[in-house]
């Protein structure tokens, strides 16, 4: 079972933005690859945390398709645990 949500990481004229082709409409920008994956992984448990039932990570096929939509654009993959957004807290997301 595949259990992490893949992160695609853009590099913009400003900085990063980050979005998951597995988490419709989420997305996060920041000034560094750090700040840009701390943010989205905020922005991942919020958008998540309303939700009755998760997105299921589709795995090879979201590497796939981000490699296709990458057009030769500068990006970076990384993952965020499904477990993970799970155990955060509001509290926790704030700070």
């Amino acid at each position: 079972m595949i259990d992490q949500y893949l992160i695609v990481l853009e590099k913009s004229e400003t900085g990063f933005s980050a979005y998951s082709p597995d988490v419709e409409g989420c997305i996060a920008t920041g000034e560094t690859l750090e700040e840009t994956t701390k943010l989205m992984r905020s922005a991942l448990a919020l958008h998540l945390a309303d939700l009755d039932e998760l997105p299921k990570p589709r795995g090879i096929d979201a590497y796939l398709d981000a490699l296709r939509d990458s057009e030769g654009e500068e990006f970076y993959l990384t993952h965020i645990s499904v477990a993970s957004l799970q155990g955060m807290n509001r509290g926790q997301l704030r700070s």
